[in-house]
Order: C-alpha cells, then structure tokens, then sequence
C-alpha cells in the first residue's frame, strides 16, 4: 500500500469517528430532553455519565489528528478536512456538555412545580435542535452545501421559540411555586438555543470544506 492510500484511509478513518461522535452526541440531546419531558432523575444520571464516552471520542480525534499533520504534511484540500473536523469535534462536546448541563438543572428542577406549557415549548426547541445536529452532520458527510445554510433558517425558529419560554417564565411571577422552575428552565432553554448555534457551526465548517472559504452565517447569529 503505498502512502497516499494510507494517508487517505486515514482520513477517512478520522471523519468516520466524527460521525460515531456525532450520534453518541444526538443520543445525550434525545436522553437530556426525555429526562425532562419525563422528570426522569435516573435518566439525568445516565445522561451525565454518558457525557464520558463523547469527551474520550473527542479525546481521540485530538491525539489523531496530531498524528496525521506529524505524519504528512496536508495539501491545501486535505487540511482543510482536517481543520473543519477540529472544529467540529470541539462544537459536538460543546453540545454533549450542554446536554448535560440540561440533565443536571432538571434533576435540580424535580421537586418543584413545572409549568406545562414551558415543558411543551422546551420540547419543541429540543425537537429542532437535534434536528439541526442531524442536518449538520449529514450536510458535511455529503458536502451539501444547501443542507447547511439550510441551518440558519431553522435556528432562527429556535430563537424565536427561546424569547417565548422566557416571557411564559416572566408570566409566572404570579405563581411562586413554579417560578423557581421557570428560572431553572430559561436556563435549560438557552442550552437548547447553544446547541442550535452549535449546529450552525458545524454548518459553516461545511462551508469551508466544500469552497475554501469561511462564511460565517451572520443571520444566525443576530
């Protein structure tokens, strides 16, 4: 074999862990968002512990890369795969750590009094954040330049639906016993919103890969 193909395959390999970190990533969101559909406290648990397999993938994809740039100096193409996996391996243990931090505030949240209608908005920001991390994924692993700036779009619903939890939240002033769930809960609301930009990230990454140049999704970020 000679050391191209090897180069290459080594490549291939390093993306692929991508990927394997990504659906480890998109299982801690499902998890976090089920513990707090659910008020699941044992699920919370799972879900922290869990967060141990995303930093090891992370991890490795670190000490790889290394290993891949001392081994063989990259062309223009090759670096650039190998930079917007960086990136992106950083962005999913962001998101893993989000997730996270979700189980953590709704296993802090689990005495108290939840408000209904909050959990259903949070659903629906949860719904669409995993949504994003998956049309990320996908839109690097096809070089799909539309699916990526298809992300902007998607995180401005997102936004959208965070300005509304904080204004049930603000509602609830009126009602001690769940107020001091709604604050937890902006806070659980702003994690999904990081996901989303997170997702958006990725997105540009792709961006950078498929024409050279970095574009940053600026409508994403207003």
């Amino acid at each position: 074999m000679n050391a191209r193909v090897e180069y290459q395959q080594s490549l291939d390999a390093l993306e692929a862990r991508l990927q394997e970190q990504g659906e480890l990533v998109l299982r801690a969101i499902r998890g976090s968002l089920d513990a707090l559909a659910r008020q699941d406290v044992e699920l919370c648990d799972e879900v922290i512990a869990f967060d141990d397999e995303i930093d090891t993938c992370y991890h490795e994809i670190e000490r790889t890369i290394e290993t891949i740039l001392a081994q063989q100096g990259p062309v223009a193409s090759d670096l650039r795969l190998v930079l917007a996996i960086l990136h992106d391996s950083i962005h999913l243990e962001r998101i893993g750590d989000q997730s996270v931090t979700i189980a953590k505030l709704t296993k802090l949240a689990a005495d108290l009094e939840p408000g209904s209608e909050l959990v259903e908005g949070l659903a629906d920001m949860g719904d669409r954040a995993e949504e994003m991390v998956r049309i990320a994924l996908d839109s690097l692993a096809h070089r799909d330049l539309e699916r990526a700036h298809s992300l902007i779009e998607l995180d401005e619903l997102i936004d959208r639906t965070n300005r509304r939890v904080v204004e049930k939240v603000l509602a609830l002033a009126g009602t001690p016993e769940t107020m001091e769930w709604g604050m937890r809960m902006i806070v659980v609301s702003r994690c999904i919103e990081r996901i989303g930009d997170n997702a958006v990230d990725i997105g540009e990454q792709t961006a950078f890969l498929v024409t050279g140049e970095f574009e940053e999704f600026t409508d994403a970020s207003h």
